[in-house]
């Protein structure tokens, strides 16, 4: 897919002349002009309580006379207070690693309403800083000075990249609210790229130029919030995305490219970088390969080599595809970015005798794949993929140590990966999903005071996906933090003692048991309250706000069962127990139930929520929201005990 324009002319045998663009628009202006209304606007008029605002953000793209893609960015930001600072600070990301693209042509400042006139502010060149991101990446980096509520920024610059394959994705949306964002492409006739469009709103400019250039452009687009259980922000923006798909020649000879996942497969393979990386020795190998050959079967010999590669290497917190200097200096160091770490484990695995190929994955940062679109740049990482049989897969990640080797990465769900098995010439996407429900189960025992305290004991069994994140949370965070996460900000409720079960063994459920003592706030000399689910993991809803801008993304579906026993003190009767009740989604996909009883001073109170399935389209989200509210003061309602 990275082909240069050397290669391209002396395959192809073309001459073209230098293409131009041209736009007018109202809303946007040149450089360093600005209307006093923008310097004296104090909110945006179609979101009102945005921090910042894009007033403009306009991209031209054509090919210069060298058959080189540039791209023509020129952005102007409003900031509103001090929060919207932060947009001040821009990092531009680019293939410079490899000198495929550079950036040339920076000019950046901040004008202020001054004095009732602009004052404009530049930045100083030298502040303009050039960062490596990877082998590959570079980032050109500065902050806007002289930034302050009112402030408003704008910076232009253009990349050069000689890689025809590499056609840039146009975003008109953002995390802050966008008043008009254009994008103008000019492409040569031999040229075709085949592009997706999201959009959700009408273009407020969608035509062809004279020149031949096309302009699409969208006016007042609303943020993008940051919502929970929501995936990558990239993957919400109206956008439209391209792919080279054909070159044609003089002679109307055709050059495919590109067009198949196999093709993707094949570069990949061929790369010295990824496919040459593959079957280099490592320091020490052959005792590792030795013992996993000796153990009786696949799974113990992936589970031996997966925990000794986690256990030797750490990583340097990079997600990558590639391999920077080699996995065998990689080894060496005991230290490497995803994609080394996972090709070390591919490559043991191989020599072990166990059937692997290599994939790429895309994390839920980084974004869904669209299997449409093959290429390798919506990917960020490499894994091993390890097919069992016909119904089943591991796909194993070792650069996260809590991670399980039988159980896909929870970030990479959801979304496709990408295996190549070259000796076979079988290049595909799979769907990485989890149809299993993740479990946690809650076991408490409660006694209650008659001076209205309570004190305790609670089991909490977390499987899988939860296992994993607990015992992240507890080697990461250690134990006091790990216990201000189970009290959940509650001060009346204390922890006094933890336990652990199943630390060291992937295959059973992690876990805690604690003492605890609760101070019941509320309570007086005749009423006692309250509220029965106070140690799992599903106390406060998610889902508070009225409207949503994205699908809901679980990752995977879940369980939760809440047992729960309380002895009434002496001298105090049951007022008020909830009512035994179960609810479900108009679909069936969500279903809640509790039931209550209480006999001979025990109250017993039992919880369950079962989620079918991991995706909730947006559109779905009134019923779902509705459901939640209901269901969660349900979670919460008190107990209240009286006095005889």
């Amino acid at each position: 897919m990275r082909k240069t324009i050397t290669l391209i002319l002396l395959t192809i045998g073309v001459s073209v002349t230098n293409a131009q663009t041209q736009t007018t628009a109202p809303t946007t202006q040149p450089y360093g002009k600005i209307d006093l209304a923008d310097l004296q606007m104090t909110s945006c008029d179609f979101e009102k309580a945005a921090n910042a605002e894009v007033l403009f953000d306009k991209s031209k793209v054509y090919f210069n006379n060298n058959y080189d893609i540039v791209t023509e960015i020129h952005k102007r930001v409003k900031i509103f207070n001090d929060n919207g600072k932060d947009y001040a600070n821009v990092r531009i990301e680019y293939y410079g690693g490899d000198r495929s693209e550079y950036i040339s042509g920076i000019q950046a400042e901040t004008i202020n309403f001054t004095s009732g006139a602009p004052e404009i502010t530049k930045v100083d060149k030298k502040q303009i800083f050039t960062e490596k991101v990877d082998r590959l990446r570079t980032a050109t980096v500065f902050s806007l000075p002289n930034v302050k509520p009112g402030s408003v920024i704008e910076y232009k610059y253009a990349i050069v990249s000689n890689n025809i394959g590499n056609f840039p994705d146009w975003y008109f949306q953002t995390s802050i609210p966008t008043r008009y964002s254009e994008l103008t492409t000019n492409v040569p006739d031999i040229l075709y790229y085949k592009n997706l469009e999201t959009v959700r709103q009408p273009y407020a400019v969608n035509k062809t130029n004279r020149d031949g250039s096309i302009t699409k452009a969208l006016a007042n687009v609303p943020s993008i919030p940051n919502e929970p259980f929501m995936s990558s922000r990239q993957d919400n923006y109206q956008r439209i995305l391209f792919q080279l798909m054909t070159i044609r020649s003089m002679g109307q000879r055709v050059m495919t490219f590109s067009d198949s996942w196999k093709k993707v497969g094949e570069t990949l393979m061929e790369s010295i970088y990824f496919g040459g990386q593959l079957n280099h020795k490592i320091e020490g190998e052959e005792a590792l390969i030795t013992k996993a050959k000796s153990l009786p079967n696949d799974d113990d010999r992936i589970a031996y080599l997966f925990d000794e590669v986690k256990k030797n290497m750490k990583w340097s917190e990079l997600y990558d595809k590639y391999s920077d200097d080699g996995i065998s200096k990689a080894w060496d160091k005991k230290s490497g970015n995803s994609g080394e770490i996972n090709m070390i484990l591919y490559h043991l695995l191989k020599k072990s005798g166990v059937k692997v190929y290599p994939m790429i994955a895309s994390t839920r940062k980084n974004g869904r794949v669209n299997p449409g679109y093959p290429n390798y740049y919506q990917f960020n990482t490499t894994v091993a993929y390890v097919p069992v049989d016909s119904t089943k897969f591991y796909v194993l990640d070792a650069s996260n140590k809590y991670n399980i080797y039988n159980q896909i990465p929870s970030n990479f769900l959801n979304s496709f990966g990408f295996y190549m098995n070259k000796d076979a010439k079988d290049y595909d996407v799979l769907f990485l999903q989890n149809v299993k429900p993740i479990r946690q189960v809650v076991m408490l025992n409660g006694e209650i005071k008659a001076d209205g305290k309570m004190t305790g004991t609670a089991a909490i069994s977390n499987f899988d996906y939860n296992r994993v994140d607990a015992m992240a949370r507890y080697k990461k965070d250690g134990e006091k933090k790990f216990i201000d996460y189970i009290q959940n900000d509650d001060n009346n409720l204390k922890v006094s003692s933890l336990k652990f079960e199943g630390m060291d063994i992937d295959t059973l459920p992690l876990t805690h048991t604690l003492n605890f003592d609760l101070d019941l706030t509320g309570s007086d000399g005749n009423y006692i309250y309250f509220n029965p689910n106070m140690l799992s993991s599903i106390k406060n809803n998610p889902f508070l706000s009225e409207n949503r801008y994205t699908d809901i993304d679980f990752g995977y579906r879940s369980n939760y069962i809440i047992n729960c026993t309380f002895k009434v003190p002496a001298g105090y009767k049951v007022d008020v127990l909830p009512k035994s009740i179960s609810m479900t989604t108009p679909d069936k996909t969500i279903f809640f139930r509790r039931i209550a009883a209480e006999q001979d001073g025990t109250i017993v109170i039992r919880f369950n929520v079962d989620q079918k399935k991991s995706i909730f389209f947006k559109e779905d989200y009134p019923e779902l929201h509705e459901f939640y509210k209901k269901m969660y003061e349900m979670l919460n309602e008190q107990v209240v005990l009286k006095k005889s």
